[in-house]
Order: C-alpha cells, then sequence, then structure tokens
C-alpha cells in the first residue's frame, strides 16, 4: 500500500474517535473558511470543502449552518493557523497543525507536551525534510472501479488510488488539490473528505514498547483543542 493510504489507518481511528472533538476541529475550519471567502460556499471553495468534510464525519446540518452563521458576525474570534514542530523520544518527528485564538496558550502547551515526555520543540521549517505534502481525497468505494477510477483522473494530478471495500484513497500532489476537487466534483463522485496531509518522507523504525511511548505523547496533542491535525513519522505496523 502506499504512504498515504497506510498512514490513513490510524489518523482515521484517532481522528474520528471523539466526535465532540471532530466537530470543534470542523468548526473552526469553517470560521477560517468564512472569513477568507465568506458565506456563500458557491463562491468559497474552501467553505466547499470544509462543509463536504463535515458531511463524510456526520455532523448535524443544523450545526454546520449555526457555525457559517455565527462565523459571519463580526464578534466571532479569529483564529490563526500555526504549524508546530518537534522530536519525541526516540526520534521520532511530530507536526502540529494549529488554529487558535490564543497563540501563546497553544506553544506554551505544545512545549509541554514535548518537555513532560522527553521530547523537544523544535524552529519553524525543522521538519521540512521529514514530510511532504500531498492532497489526499478520501471517496466511497460503493460502485467505483478503482482502474477506471485512476484513469479517469490521471490527468488531474492523480499520483495514488488505492482502496478496499469501503472507500478509495486519491493521492495528488499538493499543488494539484484545487484541480483535483474541482474534477471529483464535476464527476459527482461520493466524497467523503478532501484534506492537504503531511505525510513521511520516510519512517522512523522503533520497537512496540517504544511506539507505545510515543502514541501516548501523540495522544495529549490529539486532545488539545487548538490542535488540528498531528503528524509523525513513526511507523505503525510491524
Amino acid at each position: 500500500m502506499g504512504r498515504a493510504f497506510e498512514f490513513r489507518k490510524v489518523r482515521k481511528m484517532k481522528r474520528w474517535g471523539n466526535m465532540a472533538r471532530v466537530f470543534t476541529r470542523i468548526g473552526r475550519d469553517i470560521v477560517i473558511a468564512v472569513k477568507a471567502g465568506g458565506p456563500d460556499p458557491s463562491h468559497n471553495a474552501k467553505l466547499r470543502v470544509v462543509m463536504q468534510n463535515a458531511k463524510g464525519a456526520n455532523m448535524p446540518k443544523d450545526r454546520v449552518e449555526a457555525a457559517i452563521k455565527r462565523a459571519s458576525s463580526k464578534d466571532e474570534k479569529d483564529y490563526e493557523e500555526i504549524v508546530y514542530e518537534g522530536y519525541a523520544p526516540f526520534g521520532v518527528g511530530i507536526l502540529c497543525e494549529c488554529a487558535t485564538d490564543n497563540p501563546t496558550r497553544t506553544v506554551a502547551n505544545v512545549r509541554m507536551y514535548f518537555t513532560r515526555n522527553e521530547g523537544t520543540l523544535g524552529k519553524t521549517g525543522s521538519l521540512d525534510f521529514m514530510f511532504e505534502r500531498k492532497a489526499v481525497f478520501h471517496l466511497a468505494a460503493a460502485g467505483l472501479d478503482k482502474d477506471e477510477l485512476e484513469l479517469e483522473l490521471i490527468d488531474f494530478g492523480a499520483e495514488e488510488v488505492e482502496g478496499d471495500e469501503e472507500e478509495i484513497v486519491i493521492t495528488a500532489p499538493f499543488s494539484e488539490f484545487g484541480n483535483m476537487q474541482k474534477a471529483l466534483e464535476d464527476k459527482k463522485l461520493n466524497v467523503i473528505s478532501s484534506e492537504l496531509q503531511r505525510i513521511p518522507t520516510s519512517y522512523a523504525e522503533i520497537t512496540p514498547e517504544q511506539r507505545d511511548k510515543v502514541l501516548a505523547i501523540i495522544e495529549k496533542f490529539e486532545e488539545d483543542e487548538d490542535v488540528q491535525a498531528v503528524y509523525h513519522n513513526m511507523r505503525l505496523e510491524d
């Protein structure tokens, strides 16, 4: 399996494991999208993607509409998108994408998660070599032929098309996110989610005991409401 397909298994389990946190994070994505491009999804491609992801996460429609309405208010908080990078024990790289209305609070928490667990917070860009940004699209597999779909989407930037009986995962270059998203919309395919992910370029090989320790640290980041996504380069499967 390709890197994106392998990586998404554990990310999916963790991300959808607590729906309340998922809805909070989608809510922040809605605020960021609305403030950047307005509340009308027909004229705001970023908002369309977030609404699509909300549907894939089973976020109630009335909650999505309420979030858009709040985001349109001048009283709604502004969220700053910040990326923090560092190392967990055993040389495992960790990268956190955050959306926060209080960067001072967020960086203090991120630093604490690292230092209290034998890790170190690094400088911005220090882990650029360790991850590659990719556009990753999850589609419902029902009624689709993976090989035919790959041929249809090559011209729109598809690099890998993989999947199982439930989902098909399409990976494309970071720069082709918009083109691929439009192609999937035009073809009226059942897209569960569209994301820009950071895929490891190589993996840290550690023991199962060491892996459990690093996963415990990652869970601390996942529980923080300011953290939108956590990436690492630890091998998850033996």
